[in-house]
């Protein structure tokens, strides 16, 4: 029990009051809330997903003692989308950002009228801190401190140095995102994906007694390939120099999750606090991950782009197991909301669904039973039960049945076409509902779904 609490029942009984049973587990029902964010992770590179060549104790912990979520999606294949719909719990569609933010433009990132986590979370009191990536808008309007958290120690755009602060670097591998803390510049000393272990660390400690929400995004195992030696040298058994840095970089994240999960036990939190573990997307092609068993990567809506990595552990609460069922990145949203005792906003479409009565059994239906994704015109997809339609262009549909062939090697269309009809039917019928891209698509962008075309039309032949 929390120290709040114990002073609470002290002061009902010094007057004579009756401590309210109700509003005691009310309290208990506010845990707190972490989301730990990996950046580029392939879906093959933890122990738990089968990695050979990767240790991931931690990770692997957390999953073991956790539900493991088998289809668990983020909401689209690049970063900057997928974290705008974590943080408001909607398709980010629904308002046109369906690419990465262009910093020369002052309107790009997060709509000022979208209202994310932390400012609903500050309803119920909830302290927020975001630690790490934001890559929501880099202008002043877009800034987490003004979008409702109330800490922010990172960088506010899409990547960082992991060695230095210095923004002068121009190399190919150079970011000249700044770190600050909560609008002021500051310099870290050592390796970052450490430092920002450390920031969560103390944030907890600080708000220990108050209810509150971190985001612990980190930009682990993202570009630049980088890491200390004490992290290359547990990698020494893979040859390939760039695949041994990514690898190094993920054994830094995962000393990260097993560093915060021991301070939650240190602080007695184990118990009121929900910990989600998730990617953003899939392993970029340029970082030597491994997508395995999956076919495509990031950039790309075929299953190594978008199935991710998905973990959800609360202590006492959740009894380990494995849930099968179509969850997706945004369904944080109203989890978190209902934990701490408030609906969803009620003004706007939330695609968010409160995942702990269908994690505890208690709702036996689906969380969704179609999920969506949509790049444009050029690639897009729709999932309901086994099968995945995807199309290219508007134009060409395939249909892939999942649960034989998880790799989308093989057009089952022809075989199915009253499974393609419908699938394709309700995409229609979602994507009606959406507004035009607030972006187009950037280079990045047109390669990887360049390099996706050529991938799925092999899936026809």
């Amino acid at each position: 029990m929390r120290q709040i609490d114990k002073v609470l029942i002290v002061v009902c009984a010094l007057f004579g009051g009756v401590y309210d049973s109700q509003a005691q587990s009310d309290r208990h029902e506010q845990c707190n809330v972490i989301l730990i964010l990996a950046d580029d992770l392939g879906y093959g590179d933890l122990g738990y997903t089968g990695s050979k060549d990767i240790k991931t104790p931690h990770i692997d912990r957390l999953a073991s003692t956790g539900i493991v979520c088998t289809n668990g999606y983020a909401s689209h294949s690049f970063c900057a989308p997928t974290r705008a719909g974590i943080m408001t719990g909607r398709y980010q569609h629904r308002f046109g950002f369906q690419n990465n933010p262009s910093k020369q433009l002052p309107d790009h990132g997060l709509p000022t009228d979208e209202i994310i986590l932390p400012k609903v979370l500050k309803q119920a009191a909830y302290t927020s801190a975001l630690v790490g990536k934001w890559h929501l808008g880099v202008h002043q309007h877009q800034h987490p401190l003004t979008k409702g958290f109330d800490e922010f120690y990172g960088f506010t755009a899409g990547g960082h140095d992991f060695f230095s602060c210095d923004p002068k670097q121009k190399n190919d591998h150079a970011y000249d995102a700044l770190i600050e803390h909560n609008g002021e510049r500051k310099d870290f000393e050592g390796y970052l994906t450490e430092d920002l272990t450390r920031f969560g660390m103390d944030f907890m400690e600080r708000n220990q007694d108050q209810p509150f929400f971190l985001f612990m995004s980190y930009n682990a195992p993202h570009t630049p390939l980088q890491a200390p030696e004490k992290y290359l040298s547990r990698m020494s058994h893979i040859k390939d120099k760039k695949r041994r840095t990514y690898a190094a970089m993920i054994s830094a994240l995962d000393d990260g999750v097993g560093q915060l999960m021991s301070k939650l036990k240190e602080l007695n939190l184990d118990e009121n606090t929900l910990v989600l573990f998730m990617s953003d997307n899939g392993g970029a092609p340029f970082s030597w991950p491994d997508n395995k068993p999956f076919n495509g990567c990031k950039g790309t809506v075929l299953e190594g782009g978008v199935h991710v990595p998905y973990i959800v552990n609360w202590k006492g609460q959740l009894k380990p197991g494995i849930y099968s069922n179509l969850v997706m990145s945004f369904d944080i949203f109203a989890t978190a909301i209902a934990l701490a005792g408030l609906d969803n906003p009620a003004d706007r479409k939330i695609d968010s669904k409160n995942l702990i009565p269908y994690l505890k059994g208690e709702n036996k239906a689906e969380p969704h039973k179609v999920l969506y994704w949509t790049q444009g015109d050029y690639q897009e997809a729709a999932r309901a039960g086994n099968y995945k339609l995807v199309k290219i262009g508007g134009k060409e549909n395939y249909l892939f049945d999942l649960k034989e062939d998880v790799g989308e090697t093989s057009d089952v269309s022809s075989q199915n076409k009253k499974a393609l009809k419908k699938l394709d039917k309700r995409f229609k019928k979602w994507k009606s509902e959406l507004p035009k891209p607030e972006l187009k698509d950037t280079g990045l962008a047109n390669d990887m779904q360049r390099n996706y075309v050529e991938d799925i039309k092999k899936a026809r032949k």
